[in-house]
């Protein structure tokens, strides 16, 4: 966002939540950077600075407040920047993309140069890719020691840091206090419990709703207030149980897990449910809609979840394909019973060969999953977040609205749009798919957000 100086010094005045996280103040006073939302009392405006990121304030010498803890303010990956390249960025930034590759290697994933890359970063966020990626890895760490009673070995290596020396470093350069004076509660042997936040609105109910309709059997259980899932880590079988309260998630992990096991599963598990759950987005940019006479009245609250895993979701959206969401799910479960494993999803090269028409698919169909796994597992097609509809042209069986669903949910392109569906369709006056199309620019570059709305619509 555009930080108007004036604006922002009434936000922190008045502690607006809608902003937290969309910004930051830094007090020259104290040399100390706060959320919006700080309770402390708000500096005088002489001694104010804002900044676009916690990265940036990091860059400019400020240290993070040890009372409103920059660290729990939810991200905002919800950029004005067409290409969607920030967003991506971003979202291989979380996941590690940086903590060990070069920027080029990034760069290349997201099919940019380095120096385009750098200037959004430096445009957007006012740090470069680095330096976002080393705030966020502090910021992991400090949630960690925070919330657990992880080693810090542990919380190393679950925050992204390569070796527990680099991590002394960087937490005491930032901090200005060594990782071990700050504690958090103890754990039992059975697991440990996080918090994640989100911002704005939210409409747990249709979530719920939307999310029970599809939940793949033998691996997640939903119901109003709870999402349950079984995973494996290294060979490790684990569940994690999510509930709402106020305003964060409580992320309750389940198994008996220690060292570079826990390690991998608390980042992996901090990383789906904050994506499954969209709580990066900032419902600030919906504004521009909320009067559209088509998709303003079931606007708040609207998110657009991801998946769990980028493979599962492409194969949950094959399956969907011409079939109603309860035939979907209930061959999915199949897939699963017959293909995988306790609480595992059949692997891409188990599908590449399995006799699917056994568990009821059509031949078309089972050839068309079956050539997506295959090319998954040759690594031919990368099932991430750098996901764009381009990526999957061409691919046998993969027509246009399972290309924008995949993007919308895997890639989480938020302007991504299935004009083609039959929902959406009806919902908008049964218009064609290109009517549709066309309606659909007033709603960029949110147009995903619009067409999950829609489908939200249709079920009141």
């Amino acid at each position: 966002m555009e930080l108007d100086w004036d604006h922002c010094y009434h936000l922190i005045s008045a502690r607006d939540a809608r902003y937290d996280g969309l910004f930051y103040t830094g007090v020259t006073t104290t040399g100390i950077y706060c959320r919006p939302t700080c309770p402390a009392r708000t500096p005088k405006r002489a001694n104010v600075r804002f900044f676009r990121s916690s990265a940036e304030a990091k860059r400019n010498g400020f240290r993070p407040c040890l009372r409103c803890r920059p660290e729990l303010a939810p991200e905002s990956f919800s950029f004005q920047e067409p290409s969607g390249v920030l967003a991506r960025g971003l979202n291989l930034i979380a996941e590690g993309a940086l903590d060990e590759a070069p920027l080029s290697a990034l760069a290349t994933r997201l099919n940019v140069s380095d120096r385009h890359l750098r200037r959004l970063f430096d445009k957007h966020l006012g740090a470069a890719p680095s330096e976002v990626a080393s705030a966020r890895r502090l910021e992991a760490a400090k949630r960690l020691l925070d919330q657990t009673s992880m080693s810090m070995t542990e919380v190393a290596f679950a925050s992204g840091f390569s070796s527990l020396r680099r991590f002394n470093q960087a937490f005491s350069s930032t901090y200005g206090c060594p990782p071990s004076r700050l504690r958090g509660q103890a754990r039992s042997d059975r697991g440990l419990t996080l918090r994640l936040g989100w911002r704005g609105d939210y409409d747990w109910a249709w979530l719920w709703q939307y999310l029970g309709a599809r939940a793949i059997g033998g691996l997640e259980t939903v119901r109003a207030g709870l999402y349950r899932r079984l995973f494996r880590v290294e060979g490790h079988l684990c569940a994690v149980e999510v509930t709402p309260r106020q305003n964060h998630l409580l992320v309750r992990l389940e198994g008996e897990l220690q060292g570079p096991a826990l390690a991998a599963a608390v980042r992996s598990v901090s990383l789906r449910v904050s994506r499954l759950f969209d709580l990066a987005f900032d419902p600030l940019c919906l504004a521009g809609l909320s009067q559209d006479a088509l998709v303003g009245r079931w606007l708040p609250g609207i998110r657009v979840p991801a998946c769990w895993d980028g493979f599962e979701m492409a194969v949950r959206a094959v399956l969907g394909q011409q079939v109603s969401v309860a035939a979907a799910t209930t061959i999915c479960g199949r897939v699963v019973e017959r293909f995988g494993g306790p609480g595992e999803f059949p692997k891409p090269e188990v599908l590449a060969e399995a006799p699917l028409e056994e568990v009821g698919l059509p031949g078309k169909r089972a050839a068309c999953l079956r050539g997506l796994a295959a090319r998954v597992a040759e690594g031919q097609l990368n099932l991430d977040s750098s996901l764009s509809e381009q990526d999957l042209e061409g691919l046998p069986g993969i027509g246009p609205w399972t290309r924008s669903y995949l993007a919308m949910r895997v890639g989480r392109q938020p302007n991504a749009f299935p004009a083609g569906d039959l929902v959406l369709r009806k919902m908008a006056g049964n218009l064609t798919g290109r009517q549709l199309e066309q309606r659909s620019a007033d709603w960029q570059p949110w147009r995903a957000y619009a067409a999950m709305a829609l489908w939200k619509g249709a079920t009141q």
